[in-house]
């Protein structure tokens, strides 16, 4: 394995913008990251393994629900940390990110956001500390960008429902202690269930065969006449409002963590561009690598300064889920184009496990689907300007 020698780029100098603390935060991100991340994953990509020996590791550096308050075992940290947090982690890998964002934004969100007391002191600091795995149910095997039309759901039986249906490409879901589960009752409304491990008819089949996010772990949650007892139920919170601002939360990480899977592939690019001898010179003196580098940092330069500029729009709570939409859309895009320009930079090399691009390329190819695909989001910033909703 080739030492993770990674240094972030900063061409406008928006550190200035962050405070120590925000530094600090990310710089212990990284360290993890490069001392417990890049040494194992190409080996757990090419296994199609999620390394759970992470799990620890991404607890200790706030990867799990860092914007909790730390009464219930969170960091209570801003959303510039958090943000940063996650484009570290996907600089490693977008599947290790894909863990921490569904821990986070997924499941201890909706549980602190909507959950009883009960429920907050019985599973957030657990999941806070990574000794549960949580997961989020709402995509369904026919109802992706249209979650509304679910067929997942449960009936009244006195002190508990009996829950049926399916989710399907869930993150975390082989692994999961808990599952936030979105399903609909007897009158269509949408509530969201805690469905534990271990409850009779649950089960969660874990998803082969993946050319992408392979070092993370995928899979099915399958319902069975499962018995949940009511105390389980969200009660803070029904429609599909509910687990959309869930998805706001998840999105926005996205929008920081692509941009360190776009920054990670510059940078070996560029190394590489300047190790890499051609003609009798480095390739970083030709004109066409240089195009390529100099668009690439262009991008990054754009994407920071949006992402930057949404976190303070969140901290501040007046970011909007089209705002985030953007950025997510945005920041995605400019990500797989650099992946697969700094591919060409490596040429062969390029397609190899000894360098990080291509899998980051096969990953991004997730990215720029889940939590709302490419397409799905631009209607949203269409629908936001325009006033007219396309999706119907």
């Amino acid at each position: 394995m080739k030492p993770d020698l990674f240094e972030a780029p900063d061409y406008y100098n928006l550190d200035d913008l962050l405070t120590e603390e925000h530094k600090m935060i990310r710089d212990a991100a990284r360290a993890w990251v490069k001392r417990d991340v890049s040494p194992i994953i190409e080996q757990a990509a090419q296994d199609a393994k999620f390394p759970k020996s992470i799990i620890p590791g991404l607890a200790s550096i706030g990867a799990f629900g860092p914007y909790i308050p730390e009464e219930y075992g969170g960091a209570g940290l801003d959303q510039i940390s958090y943000g940063l947090i996650m484009q570290e982690i996907e600089r490693g890998d977008s599947g290790v990110r894909s863990t921490a964002s569904v821990q986070s934004s997924l499941v201890m969100y909706p549980i602190w956001k909507y959950g009883t007391e009960e429920q907050k002191q019985k599973f957030l600091p657990k999941l806070a500390s990574g000794e549960f795995m949580g997961s989020f149910g709402l995509t369904e095997p026919d109802h992706g960008s249209n979650p509304g039309g679910m067929v997942t759901r449960f009936k009244d039986a006195g002190d508990h429902v009996i829950l049926n249906g399916a989710k399907l490409w869930i993150s975390n879901s082989p692994f999961c202690d808990v599952a936030v589960v979105w399903a609909k009752d007897e009158n269509d409304r949408i509530h969201g269930v805690l469905v534990e491990r271990g409850m009779e008819g649950f089960t969660t089949p874990e998803t082969h065969n993946k050319w992408s996010l392979r070092a993370s772990a995928t899979g099915e949650l399958i319902f069975q006449d499962v018995k949940v007892p009511k105390s389980n139920i969200l009660p803070g919170r029904s429609g599909l409002g509910a687990p959309l601002s869930c998805l706001d939360s998840a999105r926005f990480g996205i929008a920081w963590g692509a941009l360190g899977a776009a920054m990670d592939c510059y940078d070996t690019a560029l190394r590489y561009s300047k190790e890499r001898i051609q003609f009798g010179r480095p390739i970083a003196g030709f004109q066409l690598q240089q195009k390529k580098l100099a668009e690439m940092i262009t991008e990054i330069t754009k994407a920071q300064l949006l992402a930057w500029r949404l976190g303070v729009l969140r901290e501040e709570g007046k970011a909007t889920s089209a705002q985030i939409s953007m950025a997510k859309r945005n920041n995605v895009e400019i990500a797989i184009n650099i992946a697969r320009e700094a591919r060409q930079i490596l040429g062969g090399m390029g397609i190899t496990g000894e360098y990080s691009i291509m899998r980051h390329s096969m990953n991004l190819e997730s990215v720029i689907t889940y939590e709302g695909t490419h397409d799905i989001h631009l209607l949203i910033t269409g629908l936001d300007i325009t006033g007219e909703n396309a999706f119907s």
